[in-house]
């Protein structure tokens, strides 16, 4: 007797059919929504767009509320908060400042969204330095890791104060998370979690994310950013992340370092995020503008690709648009 003929393709034949073989889940419990709120920004004038990042706006403080309202209906996993000040100085101030417009949006999103949605922030200096630089710098010009993270703790614990689910060190700093953690269990939030953002690599892709937050940065951060080039690094940073008290550990960028993503997936037993970025976002709208691909198939194709390639959470501009898709 002939062996049977092995047909793959009978798996693939409808719709329900391929749903029910599935290997890889999207869902808008996966998916955090990051967003912008700028300062002075009136209601009059509106939420302020981004113009290399289309649908994506500075929002108000009202327009925000709308933004986090409309996240906690659609079940989205939460929503990263970025403040973008009036006023910069050579030490962020205004990051520390409880009256900071970082501080006060999160106040103002936990007491619109409460317990419906996770509530999450950057915690990094580079939006409220006037070098752009994610810390304080030595006369020389150079970062001062140890004196930022005493910062980084002062900025952990004003974001507790306001009532942050989760704190996002960003800053590339070593020993960030070991020193945000213990600020934050000193101060008694031992509630507060832990993202950290553990394998951020030095990208060519976050030019539209620094219009976003009107980036005073010259220069690059290579000197405390990873070099594209290194995997085996990246995978140190996560497991230096995990014993230091990681709650999650996160891969920046996400589409160009997807192999960094799997490594860290098999490697560790935390939940594993991946910031889907603003320059990831760019091309997709471009091409989408130009005619050139077809938008929403591939909104859901990229993130389900990160998803695939291990991420728990995937953080995305596109969450409330993916969310919704999904339900058609």
């Amino acid at each position: 007797m002939e062996p049977p003929v092995v047909r793959p393709r009978r798996l693939r034949s409808t719709a329900a059919v391929r749903r029910l073989v599935a290997e890889t889940s999207l869902e808008a419990r996966q998916l955090v929504l990051p967003v912008f709120v700028r300062e002075g920004l009136s209601d009059g004038e509106g939420p302020r767009p981004i113009s290399s990042m289309p649908g994506v706006v500075q929002h108000t403080r009202s327009s925000l509320l709308a933004a986090a309202t409309e996240a906690a209906e659609l079940g989205l996993g939460g929503i990263m908060l970025f403040g973008i000040p009036e006023h910069k100085d050579a030490v962020g101030s205004g990051a520390i400042d409880p009256d900071g417009i970082l501080n006060r949006a999160i106040r103002d999103v936990v007491g619109e969204v409460g317990d419906t949605l996770p509530v999450m922030a950057d915690l990094c200096l580079d939006e409220f330095t006037d070098h752009g630089h994610c810390g304080v710098q030595t006369r020389e010009g150079r970062v001062d890791n140890d004196a930022t993270l005493e910062i980084y703790a002062e900025m952990a614990r004003a974001q507790a104060a306001a009532g942050v689910d989760l704190v996002g060190p960003s800053g590339m700093m070593d020993g960030q998370v070991a020193v945000v953690r213990a600020a934050l269990d000193e101060a008694s939030h031992h509630d507060v979690a832990v993202l950290a953002y553990s394998a951020k690599y030095a990208s060519a892709f976050y030019g539209p994310f620094r219009e976003a937050v009107d980036s005073s940065l010259q220069g690059d951060r290579r000197s405390y950013q990873q070099d594209p080039a290194n995997a085996r690094e990246g995978l140190r940073e996560v497991l230096l992340d995990i014993e230091q008290g990681a709650d999650i550990v996160m891969v920046k960028p996400a589409l160009p370092y997807l192999d960094v993503l799997r490594q860290v997936r098999d490697a560790v037993g935390v939940p594993v995020a991946a910031y889907n970025i603003s320059g990831e976002y760019a091309m997709v709208e471009a091409a989408a503008a130009n005619g050139w691909i077809d938008r929403e198939a591939a909104i859901l194709e990229t993130l389900l690709s990160i998803r695939r390639a291990g991420a728990d959470v995937v953080l995305t501009y596109w969450a409330a648009e993916a969310a919704r898709l999904l339900t058609r």
